[in-house]
């Protein structure tokens, strides 16, 4: 059992079982990823305070915005070139470097500029040097990373990945107990972001020994015309992350910002769910609009899978976010439980939003991306404009919320102009489960808001209703992971 596991998890050998494998660890690295950082940014959230774990995530923020810029979807065109001919890899990846360091260093010197212009908290201007090495270290940890896909052994990016991330735990704690201030804390993120980029760069060494030679002048304009459409999405992706902490640091505390960021940190953790079944579903949504055929069935089974997992996390993150809170950050952010309850009502347009526009993408309509970037963009930053200086965190969380619903509405409409299918029938019987647990988790909240236990009640009374309805998408779940008989001898 452990060679046919470890055959399994550690070599390509069809087709079908790569992408399988792929898939496995893709999980794995996000899942894995989160909750190792999860661990740690929580303890240094009760451990800073709500001020100092502010400046810290103001910081962290400011870096995660410009290292998309550092990249704007240029890793991603080189992946899928060297994916075409494995052999092009080492001139993408020494052009790939060479305007990878223009616009790191085009970033270092706008992030000197304005960081202390939009950064009204001393506190936080100190932190400027190490804002921008954690923008060059991080910006090439993920490009080299990246790159590993192309050749179809995701175990590399995973084990990059997770050994960042325990890194970042390791050394963290290590200035947490030494020395608990928001610098001292950046410092050895940034150290544990920097030995993560070193581990990223091995396995391209022999890369690096040829870069003079391999740069491809030529290369430079096909790259970065091919990039743009991938870097709109991941910009959008960046703004809706973390323009919402930078706003509220303009208009509001330190405070302020560390509560939002603390529910903040939750959400992102649940963002990565359909992200991964997204990923997991766009091979075989690409195949199906070559060959044009079960498009439309594979679509729709997509769609409700998502929402199946959608409504019991709004569900849980809307009643129960007191009780979230309190277990992760303790009662010292009390402040946190408005601004994340309400972003907990963006988990089921995030989670259409994700196979929607991997659809649209695989069917060749990626126009239609670029509008709903635009409109994603340019909605939430109105939106956090007329909402924070009124309504504080929750008018930021509010201000996400309705963005997200209508560019996710946007989507929707495309969708069904370019690709026909039909909602699956069976929707209804999601619809009476996650009312049930609606009604359970109201009725426990008000006895018990401190409690997880309502929401396991109303967790398993939505599982129990599915079983009881045989709602056919949990049965095809529930019978993979049945045993199977074995046949007498």
């Amino acid at each position: 059992m452990f060679r046919a596991a470890k055959s399994f998890l550690f070599k390509n050998k069809t087709p079908g079982q790569t992408i399988a494998k792929n898939t496995v660890w893709l999980f794995v690295s996000f899942i894995g990823s989160r909750l190792l950082r999860v661990v740690i940014l929580v303890w240094a959230a009760r451990v800073l305070g709500s001020s100092g774990w502010g400046a810290f995530s103001y910081a962290l923020s400011f870096a995660a915005f410009f290292t998309v810029f550092t990249d704007f979807g240029m890793s991603a065109v080189i992946t899928r070139e060297s994916s075409k001919n494995i052999a092009s890899q080492e001139r993408y990846f020494a052009t790939g470097l060479l305007i990878k360091s223009i616009m790191l260093a085009a970033a270092a010197v706008v992030i000197a500029v304005l960081f202390p212009l939009l950064t009204p908290h001393d506190t936080i201007v100190s932190l400027l040097p190490l804002v921008v090495l954690l923008v060059i270290f991080d910006s090439m940890r993920d490009f080299a990373a990246t790159l590993s896909r192309a050749w179809e052994k995701m175990e590399v990016e995973a084990g990059i990945q997770l050994f960042t991330n325990a890194a970042i735990v390791v050394v963290g704690a290590a200035a947490l107990i030494l020395s608990p201030t928001p610098k001292s804390f950046t410092v050895a993120y940034t150290i544990a972001v920097a030995a993560g980029m070193l581990v990223a760069l091995y396995p391209f060494r022999r890369y690096l020994l040829h870069l003079r030679r391999m740069c491809s002048w030529a290369l430079v304009k096909p790259i970065l015309a091919a990039s743009w459409p991938f870097g709109m999405v991941a910009l959008m992706g960046a703004v809706l992350l973390n323009t919402d902490v930078v706003m509220i640091g303009w208009y509001k505390t330190t405070e302020a910002v560390g509560y939002y960021a603390a529910g903040q940190r939750v959400a992102q953790l649940i963002y990565a769910v359909p992200a991964l079944i997204a990923a997991a579903f766009f091979p075989q949504m690409a195949r199906a609009n070559s060959d044009g055929t079960g498009r439309s069935s594979l679509l729709n089974k997509a769609l409700k899978l998502q929402v199946l997992l959608a409504v019991p996390a709004t569900i849980a993150g809307f009643f129960g976010a007191r009780a979230i809170v309190t277990l992760l950050y303790g009662a010292a952010y009390e402040g946190s439980v408005g601004s994340f309850a309400v972003m907990s009502i963006t988990y089921l347009p995030v989670f259409i939003s994700a196979v929607s526009s991997n659809a649209l993408f695989a069917a060749g309509h990626e126009r239609h991306l670029l509008r709903y970037v635009v409109a994603g963009i340019t909605g939430n930053v109105l939106l956090n404009f007329l909402f924070i200086p009124r309504f504080g965190i929750e008018g930021a969380a509010w201000s996400t919320v309705i963005n997200q619903a209508a560019i996710t509405a946007y989507l929707l409409f495309m969708l069904r102009r370019h690709i026909s299918y039909s909602l699956d029938p069976g929707m209804w019987k999601i619809a009476v489960a996650g009312g049930t647990a609606l009604l359970l988790a109201i009725y426990g909240m008000r006895t018990a808001s401190y409690s997880l236990l309502p929401l396991i009640a109303a967790a398993a009374s939505y599982l129990l209703v599915l079983v009881v309805l045989k709602e056919e998408l949990l049965m095809q779940v529930l019978r993979f992971f049945r045993p199977r008989e074995t046949s007498a001898r």
